[in-house]
């Protein structure tokens, strides 16, 4: 198919899908002419994961790169699929990552059993939205902290029973998987919150 017969397949702008060529992320076509190309049904269905990922996961273009590159990975050479998918999506970096010294959050993960490291950008990033919280007047205490962690802990159960056995399909899953899925758990909160408090005022749901 043409880059206009593309476009129409997928509901993405001329304009957008070139931006993802110059980019590096949609493979450019097989050259039919000088200034033409065909395009296929894998390029179709790469440049929805494409939109996917921007539009509904919010990612920005960086981190698409980085998740795509793993995706097209071969053959992953890390064994902890789950530790690949985290670097693609918060950019960690592993053994050039720097270590930091054990702070307050640091303490609380290592209490509870969760396995960090050095640098660790997870850690980082729970750090840094923990004390934006405080900053914000939300006051999030370790005990509160550790019911939320006990709920998580419930999804990630549910989240690991669902990767494949196979390494390449595995990273796939858990890549795309842990971004599309933030706005499902995102919108079963709010839901989880209003049915809590309709319950806990003594009216019926579809009040």
């Amino acid at each position: 198919m043409r880059i206009s017969e593309l476009s129409a397949t997928t509901d993405v702008p001329i304009g957008t899908i070139k931006y993802y060529l110059r980019e590096g992320l949609l493979p450019a076509g097989r050259r039919s002419s000088r200034t033409t190309a065909d395009y296929d049904d894998g390029h179709a269905e790469r440049l929805r994961l494409i939109r996917a990922l921007v539009q509904t996961g919010g990612l920005g273009i960086a981190a698409v790169r980085r998740v795509l590159a793993v995706i097209d990975d071969p053959d992953p050479q890390r064994l902890d699929v789950l530790s690949t998918a985290q670097d693609a999506l918060t950019g960690g970096g592993g053994e050039g990552a720097e270590a930091r010294p054990v702070d307050p959050v640091h303490a609380w993960v290592a209490a509870r059993g969760w396995p960090t490291g050095p640098g660790d950008p997870v850690l980082e990033q729970l750090g840094n939205a923990w004390a934006a919280c405080e900053a914000a007047g939300i006051h999030v205490d370790e005990a509160m902290m550790g019911d939320y962690a006990d709920a998580v802990e419930q999804v990630a159960r549910v989240d690991v029973a669902a990767v494949p056995q196979g390494a390449g399909d595995a990273v796939r899953r858990v890549v795309i998987g842990t971004i599309m899925m933030e706005p499902v758990l995102s919108a079963l909160r709010l839901l989880a919150q209003r049915h809590v408090s309709v319950r806990q005022a003594g009216k019926p749901d579809d009040d």
